[in-house]
């Protein structure tokens, strides 16, 4: 081989190695540069009454930014919590039926996959969909989260936010940022919700999906339907003085 060539190969080669360094570069700058997904987990989920024992309050498992979140008060029906888009369920497999959580359990408004910075727009906006229907129907109350500090909670590092909403309402959460999920949830009325005995693994994907073939049940159609029937008897109209 000529001395052209060899020193072709050699110049060929250099621009390979320096190619591949360059992307390998630019590959791990962008998986820090991108968020971290939240991790996978079970956990129990205790209630603390004031001046009370913790009390078993249910099974959450979490996957992909979902919620599934089982309660022994209501046996054989659990919740599924969707950020993407933002959606709560209540699942009663046995009446393969499903149906909007409005009203539901306050974990379906304060346990979901947030914003570690700022977890407020996520609780407002679960806030609208789960809770109260006073709340739901106030769409310019809006949540504001004030940073108070770290704390470790079940050996995990935590970052405590109070929340406050514009009409007053008070909250505080202690965020995993590694989970990005709380930990431990503060409400109203002296109640503490917390997470127990955190298991980080793989989640079977098949329990944060609507089953096929569920229907979904609408109770507003069969309370129009009733109206519709024989057995619906209006309420006399009081004469107006």
């Amino acid at each position: 081989m000529s001395r052209q060539n060899t020193s072709d190969v050699l110049r060929a080669r250099t621009f390979t190695r320096t190619a591949r360094l360059a992307i390998a570069t630019i590959v791990s700058a962008l998986v820090c540069l991108a968020p971290a997904p939240a991790q996978e987990f079970s956990a129990d989920l205790v209630a603390i009454e004031v001046e009370g024992q913790p009390v078993m309050t249910g099974k959450v498992k979490v996957a992909s930014g979902n919620v599934h979140f089982e309660t022994p008060d209501l046996p054989g029906i659990f919740f599924l919590i969707s950020t993407h888009p933002n959606a709560a369920y209540l699942v009663r497999p046995a009446q393969r039926v499903y149906m909007d959580a409005r009203q539901s359990s306050r974990v379906t408004q304060l346990f979901v996959t947030v914003d570690p910075d700022d977890p407020c727009p996520q609780w407002q906006a679960m806030t609208k969909i789960a809770g109260p229907s006073d709340l739901r129907s106030q769409r310019d109350v809006e949540w504001h989260c004030e940073r108070m500090g770290s704390e470790t909670i079940e050996g995990r590092n935590t970052v405590r936010f109070q929340a406050v909403s514009q009409d007053g309402q008070r909250r505080s959460g202690w965020i995993d940022p590694l989970l990005r999920f709380p930990l431990k949830i503060a409400a109203e009325g002296g109640t503490i919700f917390e997470l127990k005995s955190i298991v980080e693994g793989l989640q079977p994907m098949s329990g944060f999906e609507i089953p096929a073939g569920f229907l979904k049940f609408d109770p507003q159609l069969l309370i129009d339907r009733i109206k519709q029937s024989d057995v619906w008897v209006e309420e006399p109209q009081q004469d107006r003085q």
